[in-house]
């Protein structure tokens, strides 16, 4: 593809292709806002687990039956292997529930009303909130470098 212009060959200009990267970018932009889905469902799913064993004695079962059920409808879906990733995440959400309960403590908090006062023990949410952050992180990052290791998708 090279035109004559005198006695030299001058390769000819190519016309840029302007459609094919925002396709590109495109396609990869709806691929990783779907594999961020399917970290969100799988993350809630292991917030499942999590509740659910922790409430065994109350309504921990009744957790787990949803939660299973979920688990299968995730695991026969194509593609959403992704985000299991999320699993390791999800037990985070009932950590930060948890320190955002005990947002008041450590020690006695007191509430008043006009007619009555009740007095309750909180603990440090730090500890929580520090275990939860972990807990989110390490899930985040293994997430992040399953997707890096699959590259950019292609149309």
């Amino acid at each position: 593809m090279c035109r004559k212009v005198g006695k030299v060959h001058v390769p000819r200009r190519r016309q840029p292709q302007t459609l094919d990267p925002i396709l590109t970018m495109m396609t990869s932009t709806l691929t990783n806002r779907r594999n961020v889905i399917w970290f969100i469902a799988w993350m809630l799913t292991g917030a499942g687990y999590a509740l659910g064993i922790l409430g065994a004695l109350s309504i921990g079962p009744y957790i787990l039956v949803i939660t299973v059920a979920a688990t299968i409808v995730l695991a026969t879906r194509t593609g959403s292997r992704v985000g299991l990733p999320g699993l390791i995440s999800g037990p985070s959400l009932p950590l930060f529930y948890v320190a955002f309960l005990n947002r008041s403590g450590p020690g006695q908090v007191c509430t008043s009303t006009a007619t009555s006062q009740s007095c309750a023990d909180e603990w440090s949410p730090w500890p929580w909130l520090a275990i939860g952050v972990v807990v989110l992180v390490s899930g985040c990052v293994w997430f992040a470098m399953a997707n890096r290791r699959n590259g950019p998708a292609t149309p």
